[in-house]
Formats: C-alpha cells, sequence, structure tokens
C-alpha cells in the first residue's frame, strides 16, 4: 500500500481523484493500491519549554537563554489536529511506501519531515511529489518525476535550522523583554522577521511625525499655454528667486532646441505573490491576507498556478503549455486574445528564465473558465489574466520631447511625452486625469520662435515621506537589502527579503493582533504599543534586517549543501546568549556624551543644549537642555545620544506617563507608557535573603491580606506579569490587587502592603513603582485630612514603612 500525503483536504481530493483512491474514510481516501490523507497544515510543532522541564512552565529571567539539547516534537494543541495525527501514524506504519505531497518548498518539506518523525516511521521507503498546479496533466507529470526523499535533505536541514532558529530567539527574546519589562496584560512578543518589520514602520512614523516642512521657491514662465521651468535648483530664499524673476521680466522668449527621445516600455512582468499583493493594495486596498486567501482558493479550485512563490518567470517546459492555456481563456477574453499568434509567441527573457525559477514559477490561470466567484476572487483572478496575456503584447512605445529655452540668458525646459504604439496598455485603461499627469503632449516648436510669456514664482514646500501602505510595507520586505550596508548580506536579502511570500501577509496580521501596528483604510502605522517595544529593545540585531540577512545567507548555504547545519544552531545559541547577557549591560559610557544621530560625530556640550560638534559643516542637531516640563541633565542626554531612550519617570503636560525617544533624524517624541504602567528597568534579581523588621513608628495604615485569599506567590501566571518592584522588606515582588499593592512572600512572612487609597487620594501604578525604585514618589497633591484639609506631600519608604514626607 502507498500512503500520500497531501498539506491540506481540498489537494488531497484531487490527488485521490487523480489516483482513483475513491472510498472515502475517516480522515483518508482509498482505492487500487493508494490511501491519500492530509495534514492539516502544521500537525507537528516544536515542544515548549515545560515540556522538557515543568519548572520552565514559570517564566523567569533565571531561566534565560534555554536552548533544548535536542529539540523533541509534540502535535499542535487541537483536538481535531490530534485526531488526524492518529489516522496519519497508523496510515504510515502500516504503509510499503511513503509519498510526500505537501506544498513543493521549504516549509511543505518541514511539515512532512516532521509528521514523519513524530509517527516514528523514518526509515519508511520514501518519495517526494513536486506540484505547480492541480491540473490533471501537472499532477500526472508530477508521479511521472518522483524523485527519492533523501534528494531533499538540504532542503529539510534548511527548514529545521529556520524553525529551530525561530524558535530559540523568539522566545527567549520574547520571555526576556516580557518579564523584564513586566507589564499587567502584555506579552512583549519579539521575532526574527517581525520586529525588523514593525522597526520599520516605526522609523517610517517617527520621520513622518518630526518632519519640519521648508518653503521653496521655483521660477517658471507660460509659453504658448506650456508651462516651462528653471533649470537650475529651487531657490531656499524667495528674494534669490525674485531676482532672477527679474532678470527675465520684460525679455522674450526663445526656443533654442527640441529633443525627441523614443521610449520602449516593455510588458510588466508575470506576478509573483508579494507583487500580486501589492498590486491589490493599490488597485483596490485589499490586505496582503485578503489576497493572499482568494489566490489559494483559486489555487484549490484549478484556476492559478500555487501561490505562495517567490519567482516571476516560468520554466521552459512551459513554452509548449502556454498557448493552449490561452486559446482555453478565449472564451473569457476574445477580443485580448485574438489580437495574440498563438502559434508565434514571443517568449522573451522577462517570461521564460530557468535560472529564476525556484521552488515554483509564477502565478499564471490553468486555462479554466470560472463559473461564479466571489468578488474579491473575482479581482485576483481577472488580475493574474490580464497580466499572463499581457506579457505577450508589445512593447508600449512612447516619445519623450525636451524643449529648452532661454529668456535673457536664463535657461528653462518643459517635458512633454506622446505614445506612439499603447501597446500593452491597451489592456490597462486609464483615466483622464492619469492620463494628463503622465501623458502631457506638447505643441509643435521650432527652434528659434521667439515671442512673450509670462514668468512667475512659485512657492512651494517639503512634503514628508508617505505612510506605509500594505503594498508599499511589502516591497520594502522584500527589498530589505536597501537598509543593510553590508553587500553580502544585501545580496542574500536580494533573494529572500524579510520573511518569504508565504509568510509577508501573516507577519503583518501577527503586528495587527499583538496591537503593534493599526490600519486605516490603505495605510498602516504603528501604535504607542509598538513603539514603545521598538523603544525597550537596545540590541540592533533583533530591530535589524540583518540579521534575518545573515541568516538567509546561511540558510541557503544549509540548503546547498555548503554548510553544517550543527554550526549554524551553534551560531544561533551563541546570539541568543548574548542578547539575553547583553540585556542588562546597556551601560551608558561615562566618559562621553554621544554621538550626534544625523551624522555620527560626537556632541558637545553648549550654554542652552547639547549640538553636534560638525555645525560648521552645517549639521543642525541640537538638543534642548529645557524639554516639555522637565530639565535635561547630562547624564539624561548620555543616555538618550547612546541609547536612544530614557526611562526614568517623565510626564507629559496631562501628568501622563511617558518614555524620551531620540530618533534617527535627531528629534526628541514622548513615546506614552502602556497601559498597565509598565516596570521600569531593573536589575534581574533584587531580593533580599532575609526581612528587614520595621521600626515602631507612626504610618500610613496598610491594607490586611483578604481572609481566605490564595497566596500569589501560587498563582504563577500573575506572577509572572504584574510585578511592579521588589518589596522593601523581604524582597519579594509587590503586586496590584483590587484594593491594595501587596507583597507576594509566602504566606504570614511578609506583612508589607499600601491601600491603593491614601487620606482620600487614589495612589497610582507609576507611584508606587517610584516608590518601590527609588524610595520615594514625586510631590502628590490631593491628600485630605480627617479635618477635611487639602495637603500635599510625598510618600517615602523608611525602614520597609511607608511614610509622608512633607516639604518644608
Amino acid at each position: 500500500m502507498k500512503v500520500v500525503i497531501a498539506e491540506k483536504p481540498s489537494v488531497a481530493r484531487e490527488l485521490a481523484a487523480f489516483l482513483g483512491a475513491k472510498t472515502r474514510h475517516e480522515g483518508y481516501f482509498e482505492g487500487r493500491g493508494y490511501q491519500v490523507t492530509w495534514a492539516l497544515g502544521h500537525l507537528a510543532t516544536l515542544k515548549e519549554p515545560h515540556d522538557y522541564d515543568p519548572a520552565l512552565k514559570r517564566w523567569s529571567l533565571e531561566t534565560l537563554p534555554f536552548v533544548p539539547d535536542r529539540f523533541g516534537l509534540k502535535v499542535i494543541e487541537d483536538r481535531g489536529a490530534r485526531k488526524q495525527f492518529e489516522v496519519i501514524r497508523r496510515l504510515f506504519r502500516g504503509a510499503d511506501e511513503l509519498v510526500c505531497a505537501t506544498d513543493a518548498g521549504r516549509e511543505g518539506e518541514l511539515i512532512f519531515r516532521y509528521i514523519l518523525d513524530l509517527a516514528g516511521c523514518g526509515t519508511k521507503p520514501s518519495k517526494r511529489l513536486w506540484l505547480s498546479s492541480l491540473t490533471e496533466s501537472a499532477i500526472r507529470e508530477a508521479f511521472d518525476r518522483l524523485r527519492p526523499l533523501s534528494d531533499y535533505d538540504t532542503l529539510f536541514a534548511a527548514a529545521r535550522c529556520r524553525s529551530e532558529a525561530d524558535w530559540v530567539v523568539g522566545l527567549n527574546a520574547t520571555r526576556y523583554y516580557t518579564v523584564r519589562y513586566r507589564t499587567p496584560g502584555l506579552l512583549w512578543s519579539v521575532g526574527r522577521v517581525q520586529t525588523p518589520v514593525l522597526a520599520m514602520i516605526v522609523r517610517r512614523d517617527d520621520e513622518i511625525r518630526t518632519f519640519k516642512p521648508e518653503p521653496f521657491w521655483e521660477v517658471l514662465t507660460r509659453y504658448r499655454e506650456v508651462m516651462f521651468k528653471f533649470t537650475g535648483n529651487r531657490f531656499l530664499k524667495e528674494e534669490d528667486a525674485r531676482a532672477l524673476l527679474d532678470r527675465v521680466v520684460g525679455h522674450p522668449f526663445t526656443i533654442q532646441g527640441v529633443d525627441r527621445k523614443p521610449e520602449r516600455v516593455p510588458p510588466p512582468q508575470l506576478y509573483d505573490l508579494t507583487d500580486l499583493q501589492r498590486d491589490m493594495n493599490r488597485r483596490y486596498g485589499m490586505s496582503a491576507d485578503a489576497t493572499l486567501k482568494a489566490a489559494q482558493a483559486l489555487y484549490e479550485a484549478k484556476l492559478l498556478s500555487y501561490p505562495r512563490t517567490d519567482s516571476r518567470y516560468l520554466g521552459s517546459d512551459m513554452k509548449a503549455k502556454v498557448p493552449a492555456i490561452l486559446f482555453d481563456l478565449r472564451d473569457l477574453r476574445p477580443v485580448e486574445i485574438d489580437k495574440l499568434d498563438l502559434k508565434a509567441l514571443s517568449f522573451t527573457g522577462r517570461i521564460i528564465n530557468d535560472q529564476k525559477v525556484s521552488d515554483h514559477h509564477a502565478i499564471i490561470p490553468t486555462g479554466k473558465v470560472p463559473g461564479d466567484l466571489p468578488p474579491v476572487g473575482r479581482k485576483v483572478f481577472d488580475a493574474v489574466v490580464t497580466r499572463f496575456i499581457a506579457a505577450f503584447y508589445p512593447t508600449c512605445l512612447k516619445e519623450i520631447t525636451t524643449v529648452s529655452g532661454v529668456a535673457n540668458t536664463v535657461p528653462f525646459r518643459a517635458r512633454g511625452v506622446r505614445v506612439v504604439d499603447p501597446g500593452w496598455t491597451v489592456l490597462y485603461p486609464r483615466n483622464q486625469d492619469e492620463k494628463k499627469d503622465e501623458e502631457q503632449e506638447l505643441p509643435e516648436f521650432r527652434s528659434g520662435e521667439s515671442g512673450p510669456h509670462e514668468p512667475s514664482v512659485k512657492r512651494g514646500e517639503t512634503t514628508p515621506p508617505k505612510s506605509y501602505t500594505e503594498g508599499t510595507l511589502l516591497g520594502a520586505m522584500e527589498t530589505a537589502g536597501r537598509f543593510v550596508d553590508d553587500e553580502e548580506l544585501k545580496e542574500a536579502l536580494k533573494e529572500r527579503g524579510l520573511g518569504t511570500p508565504a509568510t509577508r501577509a501573516s507577519i503583518i496580521e501577527t503586528l495587527l493582533a499583538r496591537g503593534y501596528i493599526t490600519r486605516e483604510k490603505k495605510t498602516v502605522a504603528a501604535t504607542d504599543l509598538g513603539r514603545y517595544l521598538i523603544a525597550l529593545i537596545q540590541i540592533r540585531g533583533l530591530k535589524s534586517p540583518e540579521l534575518t540577512g545573515e541568516w538567509e545567507a546561511k540558510l541557503r548555504e544549509i540548503e546547498r549543501g555548503r554548510l553544517d547545519a550543527q554550526t549554524f544552531m551553534g551560531e544561533i545559541a551563541h546570539y541568543t546568549d548574548e542578547v539575553i547577557r547583553s540585556g542588562d549591560e546597556t551601560a551608558v559610557d561615562p566618559d562621553r556624551l554621544g554621538d550626534c544621530p544625523r551624522c555620527g560625530r560626537p556632541v558637545i556640550a553648549g550654554k542652552k543644549g547639547y549640538g553636534c560638534s560638525g555645525w560648521r559643516e552645517g549639521c543642525k542637531f541640537v538638543l534642548w537642555r529645557e524639554f516639555l516640563n522637565h530639565t535635561l541633565g547630562e547624564d539624561d542626554v548620555r543616555g538618550l545620544l547612546q541609547r536612544r531612550v530614557l526611562f526614568d519617570s517623565w510626564s507629559n503636560v496631562n501628568g501622563d506617563g511617558v518614555i524620551l525617544h531620540l530618533t534617527d533624524t535627531g528629534e526628541l517624541t514622548e513615546i506614552p507608557v502602556p497601559a498597565g504602567k509598565p516596570r521600569l528597568p531593573a536589575k534581574p534579581s533584587r531580593r533580599s535573603t532575609s526581612p528587614r523588621k520595621p521600626k515602631k513608628a507612626e504610618r500610613i495604615e496598610k491594607a490586611p491580606r483578604e481572609p481566605g485569599k490564595v497566596p500569589l506567590r501560587e498563582d504563577p501566571s500573575r506572577f509572572a506579569t504584574v510585578s511592579l518592584g521588589p518589596c522593601p522588606l523581604c524582597g519579594s515582588d509587590v503586586f496590584e490587587q483590587d484594593k491594595a499593592y501587596r507583597c507576594a512572600g509566602q504566606k504570614g512572612a511578609c506583612r508589607f502592603s499600601l491601600w491603593k487609597k491614601i487620606a482620600g487620594k487614589t495612589i497610582g501604578v507609576r507611584a508606587v513603582q517610584a516608590l518601590l525604585k527609588q524610595g520615594r514618589t514625586a510631590l502628590i497633591k490631593g491628600f485630605k485630612s480627617k479635618a477635611g484639609k487639602r495637603f500635599e506631600a510625598r510618600l517615602k519608604l523608611e525602614e520597609g514603612e511607608v511614610r509622608f514626607d512633607f516639604d518644608k
């Protein structure tokens, strides 16, 4: 018996129909010597830390980093998944031969190998089916080309390294930042790909937020209803523009030359997934996730080829199939396809390139004509069909005309575009506004002609960079190499970028689900929560595409059999150890202020602030001593320049907690502290071994423990997420409860607690954090005495007791 396993039930149905396995059983099809089952995606996953050691269920800095000696696997926590896995295991163990028909790529290979390992069938004879389409002919060809599973061992090695490396870095970094900056109800999710993507969005938002428009002036003149521009640079001062204007007023305008050049615009290349997602977002505002789901549904309906591809080319083996596909689509697009000679199609290097077809070729239609489709599916299908037809249409020919003129020796220029042959562009009709913007036709000008004109000065302003849309963000993820300086890493990211076509949509959705970014119509922007997380992370590698570039370069070498997987994982373990160990080592160098965020030169102190030492060369960076309602001290400035973030107890004009962040453009901005008031950076362990006995003294009344209340130390989930700081008596953590802040020490061993309401004033979490960290709070207004008189005071700790501290 041969057992074939697909990644999804829909694919399994197509394979079963082809093989004649028509008998339906629970979880599989059977017939003609085949059993065809499916995996429901990832059925097996890497074990969690507590699966290795139950003590690791409690999140603690002392247990980090955690890297298993050998990674274990388990079935995902889902009843349906466990049931399906048992079916697969039974079929695998009774099989004579296994056929892997999961998606043909790195992740599909990982899904099958993990199931194979977990089922204990690693020694079974196994072969690989490589599919790019679900048409009957494609399935037949794939079964004719079955290859030994061992031919894909290096592909699996790369997939496993990617999976284990993401687990190691993501788990340890997430636990570290979640515990280190404890915030009620928040898990600080950190990942190899999602965090650099978030950092890119935060950086763009900072550029927009801190952008200061600068005016400029242009000198223009109108001659024969055509606007000519001065050929020199814009003017930064209006008086300079006016001076040039005075030179041309009253002088005739003379045409000096007319230059015409042909321009060829080739048809757009076929779609890969990222380009399809970007186009759907630009044209219809569709999210990347919605486009992927629609394309996947069209693939499963046999209407499109496999969508999760990063290639925009076809292999040479497709040359013979393309005419038949276009012929089958004639009923759908008769006018467009009838213009093509299907017997003599032009297969250019922009269409056929075997070297640039990776796991799968470009997304193309299969030739099957659909029935009724949902609106989203119809848009995606029509876009792919149009792009497929356009690829074989002639080049669009344009004529670019440049007219140069002069008035009193001042040069001007105008540019016009005339479409000679629209070629493939007839498939993409544009409205009149688009034509006016892109194709301005000029009247006939003759060299030497002269006449009156209307010169003028036009004021303009520089504009900030545009917010990311999902389309432009996908493009930035695909071309992340431009954010990296190292040439080898650029090359690695050129091929892979941040994430893969199959995962980029899910990365965006993960950031949305975490609340780190928000989607408004077409644009995406970072939330305060996302900005706060990026400010917390001091380790550049976790925020930069460089880390992904290094990994992708090495994963590619593993896939090619040139790098040992164990060597790679050893480097990952070493890197993770550095991440954890250096998290508390963000020490500020006391012997210098820091470097200018704009140009990198040293910063020097001045009378009213701190500025770049390169001010004579034009660098305008300044950090003023007075910011909002606070004065920046020299230590504050060192922290901002060297770490780019300041966590001290700051508040804005409304009294809300903020941290200060110095952007790459040198602007100082505020980031609101998230709801729940995260614990400010503290040493990993601040516990004392023996409680201190408080002196008898007048003190603020404390909140008693509630009868029958389970001690907090017995509640690991809450203990791990809501600590406000160390208890001043015993060093255990202090937590917020309904009516008081209480020590979580062993019941009866410590009596430190503090009412939330004291003398008619509610004591906030930030005040408690400052009290536990610094021993005193800022001045608090609004207390009320027993006689009804209002007063202000600080709260301070003395020998573990909380007392009022009245300023004289």
